[in-house]
């Protein structure tokens, strides 16, 4: 039985991992996180719920940023996607909601150097840490992380 819940969170333009600009976010879409969940944590997966959700607007993540707290998720893995560079919203919730969060990001935004907007993020400091760069392996670090920052 699943002793800690959760939450992969995705912004806009995330709905079709795996299709969508595979040469900048991969191959692989959501469907593939569970098992790399599983890989990680080995045995210990059984212990871990994974509740997944994507909105393409800010309101829809803001509200189940909420919803989650209400919840009682124990955590979040949260690819906000260019929310992550423009939404004071976001951050502002992250900020008051309690709810340990990761920022994942797909593409490393830090080598971006084509688009410098995408190598800040709003988020930042209301986040225990960013993982970036590893494409859809990045959630599952996500809930490794979260997942061990709940057993120590």
């Amino acid at each position: 039985m699943a002793k800690y819940r959760f939450l992969v969170l995705n912004g806009p333009n995330l709905g079709h991992l795996g299709e969508r600009q595979p040469e900048i976010y991969g191959d692989k879409g959501m469907a593939d996180v569970p098992v790399l969940v599983r890989d990680l944590l080995g045995e210990r997966a059984d212990e871990v719920e994974l509740e997944f959700f994507q909105s393409n607007s800010e309101g829809g993540l803001i509200d189940r940023l909420e919803k989650a707290r209400a919840d009682g998720v124990h955590g979040v893995a949260f690819n906000a996607g260019a929310y992550t560079h423009t939404s004071l919203a976001i951050a502002d919730c992250l900020a008051w909601i309690g709810v340990p969060c990761v920022e994942v990001h797909l593409s490393n935004i830090w080598a971006r150097t084509d688009e410098p907007l995408r190598q800040q993020s709003l988020m930042g400091k209301r986040v225990i840490g960013v993982i970036a760069g590893f494409g859809i392996l990045g959630y599952a670090l996500a809930v490794q992380t979260l997942y061990q920052r709940l057993k120590d």
